[in-house]
């Protein structure tokens, strides 16, 4: 990685963990869930609101702590499913995976995601980069 993308990527991802855009919780609350790594101490409490058919995320939010990358990771997909179907971020989680393992990558408007895509070099950091992922499935899974 050049220095400049990777001066670029920690700028990202220190913006992100540092001032979370989707920090706390949401008005009402149809879903939740809890995703914790033990190896890591990472932890990530999310809230979900729902619209008025519970198909589409509404909105979206999250508490916890943990590493830069975990916290980075959790605000940038709280902003990329935020509107979306359920259906369509199920997908999107499938994607996010795939990416993070160097398989895909996302395309415009989701083109921020592709950030955490250096992980994949850093096995022992994925399961950060993808804890919210796992904890937003749990969420929706009993969609």
């Amino acid at each position: 990685m050049a220095t400049n993308q990777r001066q670029r990527y920690q700028q990202i991802i220190l913006s992100h963990a540092r001032k979370p855009q989707h920090k706390g919780k949401t008005n009402y609350i149809h879903r939740q869930n809890q995703g914790e790594n033990p190896y890591c101490g990472d932890k990530v409490d999310l809230t979900l609101m729902l619209d008025e058919t519970q198909t589409k995320i509404e909105d979206i939010k999250f508490e916890g702590a943990g590493c830069a990358l975990c916290l980075a990771s959790t605000d940038l997909m709280a902003g990329a499913v935020k509107g979306k179907d359920i259906s369509e971020t199920l997908l999107m989680i499938e994607d996010f995976r795939k990416m993070v393992m160097g398989e895909t990558e996302f395309k415009p408007p989701l083109e921020k995601l592709n950030i955490m895509q250096s992980v994949s070099q850093f096995p022992m950091r994925v399961k950060c980069v993808t804890l919210a992922w796992h904890t937003l499935k749990g969420a929706l899974d009993i969609y």
